[in-house]
């Protein structure tokens, strides 16, 4: 028996809770398994364009340990971190992922969540290794292990813990979290601490994957050639392209190269020849941006600038210069805002937390990348929330924008 249409889902909540449960697309087998709930069918359904509702108080679910109870994450889910906003849809879970550390207070933790949207559920996957110091990995280092050139924890997960800025992404092929995983942490002295030889220290890019149906990391340790692994690179899987690439444009590192997941290999895509024509059309670092799926193309906001990457001619362009003053472009910065595809509409949703000079925003965008314009929103119904930690996605089966603050859940529909 297959899945009902999603608005016959929605239209029908109280049959659709009985026989469909959340995540599964009825298979049952996402774990964990979480029961959908009836009232939040109902708001979604009733959800008109350009409007949106406070769906209510998640609750959070997972095995917590006493480094997750200590930061009361079992009570506020993960919420924002610093420069780690980013959530990446995966579609055969039909839940959206999050991982990536603080920049430093309260805490700096590896652990990984996703979000259901229909049970209103944060889950935790994965249970925080000993929380890391800015520049060291902390005051207790007596969970963390020196193994194969990479500094890992006893449990498998990464004992260096980084910003995500906005290298994350999902890869619905091999049904795992991409994570570039670069952070300021003194490896040379840990590694001395640990007994360890520094010589001995991998220094490809840090590269993770982790897997959510077996709650398990794994670290990518590859040959040269490879990129450079930059703060606040680009990182977004290509269905056209077989993988995933990784993004910069600036002093450290001009290029945008493809990861080959299956032979962890790493290719210089030489966008559009290199040189000067890249530096002058690629988006810089801070990006915010998705794939189209539909236009097969990469869409990006960095600043107050738009970008296409066309994956099979291998071209940026800059398509939209636009200032702080103008008030036609929104600022798009991987701490202070997000940028997804609407897949319903075909337009990119931007939620903008703060401006340049962090003062609160809270506005809503929509772009066109057939006309190449920016509308603000001015959304019906409940106001975004408002707080300082802040998490958003598009949740492409129930149609609608999410923003969550902390545990209170709101929801948008844009078309």
């Amino acid at each position: 028996m297959p899945p009902p249409d999603r608005r016959t889902f929605l239209a029908s909540a109280a049959v659709s809770v009985t026989l469909w449960p959340s995540g599964s697309a009825a298979t049952g087998k996402i774990d964990p398994a979480l029961t959908a709930r009836p009232e939040v069918a109902q708001k979604l359904a009733a959800l008109k364009p350009n409007s949106a509702a406070l769906l209510g108080t998640a609750d959070v679910v997972g095995e917590f340990n006493d480094t997750a109870k200590k930061y009361d994450l079992h009570k506020t889910g993960p919420k924002g971190r610093d420069f780690t906003i980013k959530m990446c849809w995966a579609a055969d879970r039909e839940r959206a992922m999050f991982c990536g550390a603080n920049h430093g207070v309260p805490h700096r933790l590896n652990d990984v969540w996703e979000f259901d949207l229909p049970s209103l559920t944060w889950a935790m996957l994965y249970a925080p290794d000993l929380p890391r110091g800015y520049m060291d990995l902390g005051k207790d280092t007596s969970d963390v292990v020196f193994k194969d050139g990479l500094l890992v924890t006893q449990r498998g997960g990464p004992a260096v813990i980084a910003h995500t800025w906005w290298g994350l992404t999902y890869d619905p092929t091999h049904k795992a979290l991409l994570f570039m995983n670069t952070w300021v942490t003194d490896r040379k002295k840990a590694v001395k601490d640990l007994g360890g030889n520094p010589d001995d220290l991998d220094h490809g890019p840090p590269l993770w994957a982790f897997f959510p149906a077996d709650k398990k990391w794994k670290a990518f340790k590859a040959e040269k050639p490879y990129p450079v692994a930059i703060f606040g690179g680009l990182l977004e899987y290509i269905p056209e392209l077989g993988g995933s690439i990784w993004h910069a444009n600036n002093w450290q590192m001009h290029g945008t190269w493809l990861h080959d997941f299956q032979k962890n290999t790493w290719k210089d895509l030489k966008a559009n020849g290199g040189g000067k024509a890249f530096e002058k059309a690629a988006a810089e670092p801070e990006q915010i941006g998705y794939y189209d799926p539909k236009r097969k193309m990469l869409v990006v906001q960095r600043h107050h600038d738009t970008h296409h990457y066309d994956p099979v001619k291998n071209e940026w362009a800059k398509v939209l210069s636009g200032t702080q003053s103008d008030g036609q472009s929104p600022f798009g910065h991987d701490a202070r805002s997000v940028f997804y595809h609407d897949p319903h509409s075909g337009h990119g949703l931007l939620v903008q937390f703060s401006t340049e000079k962090q003062e609160k925003a809270n506005t809503l965008w929509a772009y066109n990348p057939d006309k190449l314009e920016w509308k603000k929103l001015t959304p019906e119904g409940d106001p975004m929330p408002t707080g300082g930690k802040r998490l958003a996605y598009v949740d492409p089966k129930a149609n609608v924008l999410v923003v969550i603050d902390g545990v209170k859940v709101w929801a948008y529909r844009y078309s």
